[in-house]
C-alpha cells in the first residue's frame, strides 16, 4: 500500500542547501521526514486525499532556520510584557528611557523592582552627541526615587541602576567590584549606577529569583516569536550554575528543567541545543573543574529526545566586549588599555594558564566547547588552547568553537581550520554596533569586525546567531548584513571586503549551524531522509535585492513535519 505525503509543496524555489546548493521546485513531507525533492512529477504520486498541497507561487522554501546562539529564556524575559523595551527605535534618548521608567512607576506597587532591557548608548541622543556622557543613576532618580530600577544593556555586559537600587544592593563608594567586573564611579568616587561585566552579579544577587512560572512564560513567548520568524532550532548558549547571577537567573540551572517540562508537555516547538555554563565570569580553573565534574557526576546531560532537546557541550567566558573595553586586544583601544581575559589570575600569563586548564579539563571530559571571546588576542589564546587540548587528548570531531570571534585573526583562523573547529558569528550585532565601534577601536578595526569572508576562505566552519536578547533574532536581517555589510544607524558600508554571497550566508543559518549541533547528518538541508524542518519566505529570495530581504514575510514554519506558524491559512 502506498504511503501518501502529509505535506507537498509545488511551484516554488526549493533551496535545498545541499552540497551543490541546488534549487528544486517541489518537496514532499511524510511522517515528519522529507520524502521527495525535485519537480512536480517527483511529488505528484505522493499526493493523497489527506495531503495538504501548498502552491508556493514562486515563494522560497528553505531549511528551517537554526539560530546558533540565542538565549531563549533571557530573550523572553527581556521583551514586553515581562520587561520594558529600551532598544532602538522604542527609545532614542536618555529622556525617553526616563519617561518609560516614569510610566512603569505609575503601574506597579511601591517598592517593586522595575526592569528594562536593550538600551544602547550608540542610539541615545545625549550619548551620541557627547560620547563621554553615559547613563547615570541621576537620569532615573527623579522619575523613580522609591522604586528600584535595573536596566540591562543590549549587550548583556552592562547594567544601569538608580540610587534606590544601589541602596538595596549595598553598593557605595567603598564597594570593591568582583574580579573581572567594574563599578563605574564619577570624579568624586561615587558610583554612577553603571556596572560592567562581573559586577552585574551584585545586582542579580539582590533581585528576587525568577519563578518557575516566569521562566516558563518567557520561553513560551520566545518559542512563539521564533515560530513566526521561521526559526526551528536554536542553541541556548549557557545554562547552569554559572548563569544563576545573570538576568535574574534566566541562564540558571532551573531553566533547563523548564525546557525539559515543555518537551514532556509537547510545547517545545523548536529544537534546542544547550551549552552548560558551570561557572560565570572571572571563574578560576579549580572552581570550573570542580563544578563541571559535579555536573557530570549528577547525570545532568541525559535527555529524553536528543533531537528536540540536547546538551551539546560547555560554555566558558573568555573576555568581555569591545564597547566596555573588556575584550582582550593586541593593540590598545582608542584612549588606551587592551582589556584582558576575564578568568581568574593577576597577570596575563596567569589568566592564559587558567583558561588553558579550563579548556583542557572540559575537552578531556568529552565535552564540546563554546568559548566567548571577542578580542583578537583572546581569540588567539583560545584557539591555541583548543589545539593544545587536542594534542594532549586526541579526540576526533570535537567541534569546539569560538563564540562571537569579532576580531578573529589570521592565526586563529588557521588554527581553527586545521583542527576542524568553528566560529559562531553575529551579523545582527555587526549591523547594530558598526557605527559605534569606531570610537573604541578606530575605523580600520571596526570595519574588520566579524570577518566572515576571511574565516570562510580560511576553511573555518562559520555559523550565525543573533545572541538574542542582544539583538532581535531576525535571520533575514542577518543575511542582508552578511551580504551588504551596511550599518543600522547610518547605513554605511563597514568592511566591504568581508562581504559573503547569499548562498554562503544561508549556509551559516542552516547546514553549518546544524554542524555545530552535531546534527548536519539529519537536519540543516532539504534532502530526502532528513527531518522536515522548513521555512517558507514569501517571494524569491534568490533574486531579491538584499536590502529587501529583512521585509520578506515568513508565511509558514514547520518543525518535524508539524506546522507551527501558518500565515497562509490566516
Amino acid at each position: 500500500m502506498d504511503t501518501f505525503a502529509d505535506l507537498v509543496f509545488l511551484g516554488g524555489q526549493v533551496v535545498t542547501v545541499d552540497a551543490e546548493f541546488s534549487v528544486a521546485s517541489a518537496l514532499a513531507v511524510t511522517g515528519g521526514v522529507i520524502s521527495a525533492v525535485g519537480g512536480r512529477d517527483d511529488v505528484a504520486p505522493l499526493v493523497g486525499p489527506d495531503t495538504r498541497v501548498v502552491d508556493l507561487r514562486g515563494a522560497t522554501l528553505l531549511p528551517g532556520i537554526n539560530d546558533s546562539h540565542l538565549h531563549g529564556c533571557a530573550f523572553g524575559m527581556a521583551t514586553p510584557p515581562l520587561s520594558l523595551d529600551l532598544g532602538h527605535p522604542a527609545v532614542t534618548s536618555l529622556a525617553d528611557v526616563a519617561e518609560a521608567v516614569r510610566e512603569a512607576v505609575g503601574r506597579v506597587p511601591g517598592g517593586q523592582w522595575i526592569t528594562g532591557h536593550g538600551w544602547d548608548p550608540g542610539f541615545l541622543d545625549e550619548c551620541v552627541t557627547d560620547p563621554s556622557r553615559q547613563p547615570s543613576r541621576r537620569d532615573l532618580d527623579a522619575v523613580s526615587p522609591d522604586h528600584p530600577v535595573v536596566l540591562y544593556s543590549f549587550s548583556g555586559h552592562a547594567t544601569w541602576v538608580n540610587s534606590k537600587a544601589l541602596e538595596l544592593i549595598g553598593i557605595d563608594r567603598h564597594t570593591v567590584a568582583p574580579p573581572g567586573g567594574a563599578i563605574v564611579v564619577d570624579d568624586a568616587g561615587e558610583p554612577t549606577g553603571l556596572l560592567h561585566e562581573g559586577a552585574q552579579a551584585l545586582v542579580q544577587n539582590a533581585l528576587p529569583p525568577l519563578s518557575r512560572q516566569a521562566r516558563t512564560d518567557a520561553i513560551r513567548s520566545t518559542l512563539a516569536t521564533l515560530a513566526r520568524l521561521g526559526v526551528t532550532s536554536y542553541t541556548e548558549p549557557g545554562l547552569g550554575p554559572g548563569g544563576d547571577g545573570i538576568m535574574r537567573g534566566a541562564l540558571g540551572a532551573q531553566t533547563l528543567d523548564v525546557y525539559r517540562q515543555l518537551l514532556a508537555d509537547g510545547e517545545l516547538t523548536a529544537r534546542v541545543g544547550v551549552l552548560v555554563l558551570p561557572t560565570g565570569m572571572a571563574s578560576t580553573a579549580e572552581e570550573f573543574a570542580r563544578t563541571l565534574t559535579a555536573l557530570d557526576d549528577s547525570g545532568a546531560s541525559g535527555d529524553a529526545d536528543p533531537r528536540r532537546l540536547a546538551i551539546h557541550g560547555v560554555k566558558i567566558f573568555g573576555d568581555g566586549i569591545v564597547p566596555n573595553k573588556t575584550a582582550w586586544m593586541h593593540e590598545p583601544y582608542v584612549g588606551g588599555g587592551c582589556g584582558s581575559l576575564c578568568v581568574g589570575g593577576e597577570t596575563d600569563t596567569e589568566r592564559i594558564a587558567e583558561i588553558d586548564a579550563m579548556i583542557r579539563h572540559a575537552h578531556a571530559a568529552g565535552h564540546q566547547l563554546g568559548v566567548h571571546v571577542t578580542g583578537d588576542r583572546a581569540c588567539d589564546a583560545v584557539a591555541d588552547a583548543f589545539a593544545a587540548a587536542v594534542a594532549e587528548h586526541p579526540r576526533p570531531d570535537a567541534r569546539h568553537y569560538v563564540i562571537h570571534g569579532d576580531f578573529l585573526t589570521a592565526h586563529s583562523m588557521k588554527v581553527l581550520a586545521a583542527h576542524g573547529f568553528g566560529v559562531n558569528m553575529n551579523p545582527t550585532i555587526k549591523w547594530t554596533v558598526a557605527d559605534m565601534e569606531e570610537e573604541f577601536v578606530g575605523a580600520e578595526r571596526a570595519a574588520y569586525a566579524w570577518p566572515y569572508r576571511d574565516a570562510i576562505d580560511a576553511g573555518v566552519r562559520v555559523a550565525s546567531g543573533s545572541d538574542a536578547p542582544v539583538t532581535y533574532p531576525d535571520w533575514r536581517q542577518g543575511v542582508a548584513t552578511m551580504v551588504l555589510r551596511e550599518s543600522k544607524a547610518a547605513g554605511r558600508v563597514s568592511g566591504p571586503e568581508q562581504r559573503i554571497g547569499l548562498a554562503e550566508a544561508i549556509r551559516t543559518y542552516t547546514i553549518d549551524a546544524a554542524w555545530q549541533d552535531f546534527a548536519d547528518g539529519w537536519k540543516g538541508s532539504l534532502e530526502p531522509g532528513k527531518v522536515a524542518d522548513l521555512c517558507v519566505l514569501d517571494g524569491d529570495l534568490l533574486s531579491a535585492d538584499p536590502h529587501d530581504i529583512p521585509q520578506m514575510p515568513v508565511v509558514l514554519t514547520v518543525v518535524d513535519g508539524q506546522v507551527v506558524h501558518d500565515a497562509l491559512r490566516d
